[in-house]
């Protein structure tokens, strides 16, 4: 009888709850084209579907991209990364998982390219382990950064390289054990091939590199 008696008390609980959801469906605008009262419209959700394309970075690793970085895409992942709209990690994860390696098999690890103390603090969150979370797979926190890098905006490739240079450092020893670097997106892969390098200095081996987007000039089939 005391558990029966509890749920009218916890009715104006869930009533407010129910209205909080509402306000911010209603407030919401679809994060690719503005559309009122939805995150993300299905016009919008079908420019999301993966058109996975590869290239290779400067370094001569092999890089898979599930989507182009302009249009619709870059708008949806601006407003996961710079607008803090994370209920975008799980249609931009989905498309993630369709560039993924071995998705009927055994998956190898998947370490995230890791996000600086800046970025961090001011989202609160790690958008490339947002994203692995999203593809129903588990980040591995084996990177970190070990100096403070500056916004890569507005740098050239041998600024961006330069910009990366030591600026990370594994975790642990690899022991032979085979991973896939995963990152939001790529512009030159300056990142994804130190994010490498430092990964097969600690004795891991990199299979190759995913990204969610990568920015047209890389997107050649």
């Amino acid at each position: 009888m005391r558990h029966a008696s509890a749920l009218p008390d916890g009715l104006p609980a869930l009533r407010a709850i129910g209205a909080e959801i509402l306000g911010l469906l209603l407030a919401a605008q679809c994060a690719g084209c503005g559309a009122p009262e939805v995150l993300l419209c299905d016009d919008c959700r079908d420019e999301l579907s993966p058109r996975p394309i590869e290239s290779l970075t400067p370094g001569g690793l092999r890089v898979r991209a599930a989507l182009t970085f302009d249009g619709v895409r870059a708008r949806c992942i601006r407003r996961l990364k710079d607008d803090g709209e994370t209920l975008l990690s799980r249609p931009l994860g989905t498309a993630l998982a369709a560039a993924l390696p071995g998705r009927h098999a055994r998956l190898p690890l998947l370490v995230p390219v890791p996000t600086s103390r800046r970025s961090m603090r001011r989202r609160g969150y790690r958008v490339p382990e947002l994203l692995i979370r999203g593809a129903g797979a588990r980040p591995l926190r084996v990177l970190s950064e070990v100096r403070a890098r500056r916004d890569q905006r507005g740098l050239d490739a041998a600024g961006r390289a330069a910009n990366v240079r030591g600026s990370m450092r594994a975790r642990t020893a690899g022991r032979r054990r085979e991973v896939i670097i995963v990152d939001d997106v790529m512009t030159t892969g300056a990142t994804v091939d130190e994010a490498a390098a430092t990964l097969e200095r600690a004795g891991f081996r990199v299979l190759c590199a995913v990204v969610l987007a990568a920015t047209p000039h890389h997107s050649e089939p």
